[in-house]
């Protein structure tokens, strides 16, 4: 499994090389570009968020995050990864030009990974131009962008389009991959040649061709899935479907095996007596095989609140479990708009 670490907020001065011990990063030629540079760099704004201590992400993601967001609308609609805003109380904006704004998080959609956040204030630049993510493919240039202080703009390269499952209940069909890595790649701004936003940065990962090549760079949210829920999460602060069933469990893949890292403290997993280091062998008597085989054979049991029953090996013992999952949403604070 790759070596994955979120967001860290880490902030670097403006300068015209980045280190960030892969080599050096290199700043875009914008006069190699079809596009305003200084545009796309407006449009990208630094996110604080403060969460509550007793929010449910809190535990494992922290009270204190920060990132990257993307202006997408003329009314200050910031697109971000939603684990940056996910149960926050207080969310600040900071424009290019230096100026802080309060938002408001207007949605986190668990599925895709986006939040959106809205800004109070007019935060005085054009949002980019969404783009086709399918018009895009391995070897091709692109701009990472973050905001000056966490980083600025690098030139990258896709180096592959596939599936990516997330230990902490996951998946996407087809995630973008990059190299080199950004170095505050939370909510960057992927751009391709045309200019127009295809990406939203999500990780830090070691394996980017495969899920076995090590060469580092970033995990990217692809732009595409956000049209299909884009109204509902505008209007309704998440998308109007059925929640998948979540056993609230961190499932990492070693030697072809899957095993429990890591559980929600009472959560469905925990409940049923599941513990941590525990190797899962079966969902509902099937046998599974990797990671995005057993989120999807969880998810084929039915929708949240489906009991789930799993087989694993404990101590050389064979265990049997019944998880009553849950969803996931009705235990976060989750915020609605106004």
């Amino acid at each position: 499994m790759a070596k994955i670490t979120r967001s860290n907020g880490h902030r670097l001065d403006s300068i015209a090389h980045i280190q960030l011990g892969v080599g050096t990063l290199e700043r875009p030629n914008p006069d190699d570009l079809s596009f305003d540079l200084d545009a796309v760099n407006a449009a990208v704004v630094s996110l604080t968020a403060e969460i509550p201590a007793d929010a449910m992400t809190a535990q494992t993601l922290g009270t204190e995050r920060a990132g990257n967001g993307v202006i997408i609308d003329e009314h200050g609609l910031v697109l971000t990864i939603g684990y940056l805003v996910s149960e926050a109380s207080a969310v600040t904006l900071k424009t290019a030009s230096g100026g802080e704004v309060a938002g408001e998080t207007v949605a986190y959609d668990y599925e895709t990974g986006f939040g959106l956040i809205r800004a109070l204030a007019p935060l005085n630049a054009a949002p980019l131009e969404l783009g086709d993510t399918s018009t895009v493919m391995p070897g091709d240039p692109v701009v990472v962008v973050g905001h000056a202080d966490g980083g600025g703009s690098i030139a990258a390269q896709i180096v592959a389009k596939r599936e990516f499952a997330g230990y902490w209940e996951y998946l996407l069909d087809e995630a973008i991959f990059t190299t080199p890595p950004h170095p505050n790649w939370g909510g960057a701004a992927l751009i391709d040649k045309d200019g127009r936003l295809i990406g939203i940065g999500s990780l830090f990962v070691q394996e980017t061709r495969t899920a076995d090549e090590h060469e580092p760079g970033n995990m990217f949210v692809p732009i595409d899935l956000l049209q299909p829920v884009y109204h509902d999460l505008v209007t309704l602060g998440h998308a109007n479907r059925k929640s998948r069933p979540w056993l609230g469990m961190f499932t990492t893949e070693s030697s072809g095996h899957l095993i429990i890292a890591g559980l929600y403290s009472n959560g469905p997993a925990e409940k049923a007596g599941l513990e941590q280091l525990d190797v899962i062998l079966r969902v509902d008597d099937h046998p599974v095989q990797g990671l995005a085989d057993m989120y999807r054979k969880v998810w084929d049991t039915g929708d949240a609140g489906t009991r789930v029953n799993m087989t694993v090996l404990r101590d050389g013992k064979i265990v049997e479990a019944v998880v009553e999952t849950a969803d996931r949403y009705t235990l976060m604070r989750v915020s609605r708009p106004h």
